[in-house]
């Protein structure tokens, strides 16, 4: 891809563009939604939103084929929505309706579509990572040029699982690409902070990759093209037999680590200076610099987007509720004979 000073100088179509922006604002507007509706009561468990980080998932996920996969997290709702999910089913699961993806046994941290090439999201700190070096291993052993995206949090590197995956993905140079989403807390505990360490004792990530022998690079998560340009860069790689890479996308969750979260670990002030970097509003700056899209445009696009996420919620809402009989149902081999 050939970059210019503020801006992209394209080599993706006009369409290609404005479809990143718009798979960013569907994941705006229904976190938004979400963000909402748990507020009044309507939703229930956990909800960990993935506002603010939005073009860490679209800029991942279009650097994808139809046969690839992605593993995901407890803030999985951008992934999944990004590959492909179904408006309606993610919703409807996410209210605990009969209609969602698990039948409203599994809610916002265990959606999964393997015919979408989506192995899951994870309640599990860092459980996708070995899951995404299984999905390499079985590319590898059916000799299918299919790659993994493994996305996973600042916290999930500082775990074991994320050094025994990328160690055994490096030795049998598996088709997977660790995409880091450092959005600079793991729940509260902030990475690395200027004035002393706090999770780890680097600034980066991506520095990990050395002690495997893999590339490794720190890109802005809040630029969607920086991060497809890396991510497309590394698929290119796995596919070709190269092996795993490691990429870190720095970012920032809006939100807290989940809703009800009082946030005390951080200002007001940082998270203002965050949001002035938003990267919705940064892309549509892009397109609009570059005549892409104008003021009528996003619009349009806008008011789809919310027409489309509308009409997922009110499915969710009119939705059944799970019938108790099927508790064992897709649960235990054989239900509850």
């Amino acid at each position: 891809m050939n970059f210019i000073k503020g801006g992209v100088k394209l080599k993706e179509s006009k369409e290609e563009l404005v479809k990143l922006l718009e798979d960013m604002l569907v994941i705006r507007e229904f976190e938004t939604k979400v963000q909402k509706h748990f507020a009044e009561g309507e939703i229930p468990g956990f909800v960990h939103l993935y506002l603010g980080e939005e073009a860490v998932a679209v800029g991942a996920c279009s650097a994808l084929k139809e046969d690839d996969f992605i593993t995901s997290t407890h803030r999985g709702h951008g992934h999944l929505l990004a590959r492909g999910g179904d408006l309606k089913k993610m919703m409807a699961e996410i209210f605990g309706k009969a209609t969602g993806y698990n039948k409203g046994k599994g809610g916002s941290m265990h959606i999964a579509d393997v015919s979408l090439g989506i192995l899951g999201a994870n309640g599990i700190v860092g459980a996708g990572l070995p899951i995404a070096a299984g999905s390499g291993i079985s590319a590898q052993i059916l000799d299918k040029d299919s790659v993994t995206i493994c996305f996973f949090g600042d916290g999930a590197s500082n775990r074991g699982t994320f050094h025994e995956a990328i160690n055994m993905a490096s030795v049998w140079d598996l088709p997977v690409v660790f995409v880091c989403e450092n959005n600079l807390y793991g729940i509260s505990m902030p990475q690395y902070t200027n004035d002393h360490r706090k999770g780890q004792n680097i600034q980066d990530v991506s520095d990990r990759a050395v002690a495997y022998g893999i590339s490794g690079v720190t890109v802005d998560g809040n630029d969607v093209m920086a991060v497809n340009e890396a991510v497309v860069e590394a698929v290119k790689k796995a596919r070709s037999g190269g092996g795993p890479s490691l990429i870190e996308c720095k970012t920032y969750r809006h939100r807290g680590h989940f809703e009800g979260d009082p946030t005390v670990y951080r200002s007001d002030e940082e998270v203002e200076r965050w949001k002035e970097k938003d990267p919705i509003d940064r892309f549509v700056k892009i397109l609009k610099d570059q005549e892409i899209l104008d003021d009528e445009g996003y619009k349009e696009l806008r008011n789809e987007v919310k027409g489309r996420v509308e009409e997922a919620l009110q499915f969710a809402q009119e939705s059944p509720e799970p019938d108790p009989s099927e508790v064992t149902t897709d649960v235990y081999y054989g239900g509850a004979e």
